[in-house]
């Protein structure tokens, strides 16, 4: 079904929404109890929203995400050969993404959001919940759009890489040293590209079929 799985703008976002949600989620949970837990009373309706919040924001991500599908399906059609190498430019823009400062900034603030706690603490009115919730969501897509831009380049429902990029989401967020992880995914891109630029038929096989 290519990259917009054949799929309205509309309908894309719905999907990629539940997509978002099944991959980033588990990897906020330990974000998500703390605050809620510091903030007071109404836990789970203020996990409700702070959820919300994060997804929102995910969900606005499927905006150019359907225009980077649209062009890679546009691509597959017009030219089969530029798929792959596609696919190895963004392996190597993220292997240069994963250690840059900014990237680890996004990193620190997803794995200890402590010294936000007080900042959330001064937010306001009914829609506190929801506003943290998206600011947090903003440092997940500062930590994790080019694995995002990834899935969309080799095929949004590619389950197999969806699965390997939701694990290495939670190992960057959750594990001991997320920041060697990530310097690690950075590495494992590399070869990738490598391997995808000398061999097209491994590509073929692993991703274009």
């Amino acid at each position: 079904m290519g990259s917009t799985m054949g799929l309205p703008l509309v309908a894309f976002l719905g999907a990629w929404a539940l997509m978002m949600a099944a991959m980033m989620l588990p990897a906020i949970a330990p974000v998500a109890s703390l605050y809620v837990r510091a903030m007071g009373p109404r836990q789970g309706e203020r996990l409700a929203v702070f959820g919300l919040g994060y997804l929102l924001v995910w969900t606005l991500v499927g905006l150019p995400a359907f225009g980077v599908a649209f062009i890679v399906d546009a691509l597959a059609r017009a030219a089969p050969a530029a798929e792959r190498w596609g696919v190895i430019a963004i392996l190597v823009a993220l292997a240069a993404y994963q250690l840059t400062p900014l990237k680890q900034l996004c990193l620190r603030h997803c794995r200890s959001p402590l010294s936000q706690l007080l900042r959330y603490a001064s937010y306001r009115g009914g829609l506190r919940d929801l506003r943290v919730g998206a600011h947090h969501g903003l440092y997940c897509v500062g930590c994790c759009w080019p694995l995002t831009l990834l899935l969309v380049a080799v095929g949004t429902m590619n389950l197999g890489v969806m699965l390997a990029l939701t694990v290495v989401v939670l190992g960057e967020k959750l594990l001991p040293r997320g920041d060697v992880v990530a310097h690690g995914v950075a590495l494992a891109a590399v070869c990738a590209a490598v391997l995808f630029a000398v061999s097209p038929t491994v590509f073929d096989r692993l991703v274009g079929a």
